[in-house]
């Protein structure tokens, strides 16, 4: 048989994709659904979204902070979820007895919809590849009520692609717009680069409605210990006071809940400010009293002032 023949059967069996093509005037009159959040301000329903950090700055511990509030119905940091909604985790990394630990740590209110956690050291074979057709294959049977998947992280969960190069992300991208398509939301955890910004291509970021970044404080020291800002580089949909960065600590102790402790970011003209009263010789204290906000970021900017030399 002629390849011609081959290929004229082909198109009798294999039924070609067809394209929904809308006239303007009747689309804009169709009654579409308003668009809800998963995690209000920044996490839209079928929305995509990444979170990045450096190794040891506190994705997980964000990401596992945003799952159980979605899932639990409860604030998580500056941000709520209108109501309950069910999530599975695709962790790609953590030991099960440190996941444990952390999750063990975090829940404290019931779940009222499905959490769902897949993890590598209770799997026979390896984690799935969302690179791969079967690797998102593998999720297909786990997906029913779920609204949120979170992929924790690219590097594990997404292992044949080639970091700097764009084609080769293609794959994750078709299957997170299915995803979307299927009214779930995804929210991808990856690691930042040497210079800062999300490691590899960033054409990553083109479909994405957020990109938020966490990034460790000026002038921070070990010692200071789970401290990090957190900022909104691409933030479609919302912006003014719900796009301002804010800075994070997490306190852990044995055996009690996590807490977390929000302070906004002092913008630049507060940043003057310090600098004007510290050079009056008022105390750290003084200081942060008199413009209500708290001590250690009065510290951290007085030790910028003296490293810029801008204290008497």
């Amino acid at each position: 048989m002629s390849l011609y023949h081959i290929s004229e059967l082909l198109e009798k069996v294999v039924p070609k994709p067809v394209l929904q093509v809308s006239d303007v005037n009747d689309f804009i009159q169709m009654k579409l659904p308003v668009r809800e959040t998963i995690l209000s301000p920044w996490l839209p329903a079928q929305g995509l979204a990444m979170i990045y950090a450096p190794r040891g700055v506190g994705k997980t511990h964000i990401a596992l902070g945003i799952a159980y509030a979605v899932a639990s119905h409860t604030p998580f940091l500056n941000w709520t979820p209108p109501k309950a909604q069910g999530v599975l985790y695709l962790d790609g990394e953590m030991p099960a007895a440190l996941m444990q630990e952390r999750l063990c740590a975090l829940v404290k209110a019931p779940l009222l919809a499905p959490f769902k956690l897949i993890t590598p050291d209770l799997q026979r074979d390896a984690m799935p590849d969302l690179a791969k057709p079967e690797g998102q294959a593998m999720l297909a049977p786990f997906l029913q009520d779920i609204h949120l998947i979170i992929v924790d992280n690219i590097s594990t969960l997404c292992r044949s692609t080639k970091e700097n190069e764009a084609d080769s992300w293609f794959p994750v991208q078709e299957w997170a717009l299915r995803m979307r398509a299927s009214g779930k939301s995804v929210l991808f955890i990856h690691h930042a680069g040497k210079g800062g910004h999300q490691r590899g291509t960033s054409k990553r970021e083109d479909i994405l409605d957020t990109v938020i970044a966490l990034k460790r404080p000026e002038n921070y020291k070990p010692k200071d210990g789970a401290v990090f800002e957190i900022h909104f580089e691409k933030a479609r949909g919302f912006l003014g006071e719900d796009a301002q960065p804010f800075e994070v600590q997490l306190i852990t102790k044995p055996n009690e809940p996590l807490q977390w402790i929000i302070r906004p970011l002092p913008d630049s003209s507060t940043y003057n400010q310090i600098i004007h009263l510290a050079n009056q010789g008022c105390s750290q204290k003084e200081i942060a009293s008199q413009i209500h906000i708290h001590k250690s970021n009065v510290s951290r900017s007085i030790k910028r002032a003296c490293e810029d030399g801008k204290l008497m």
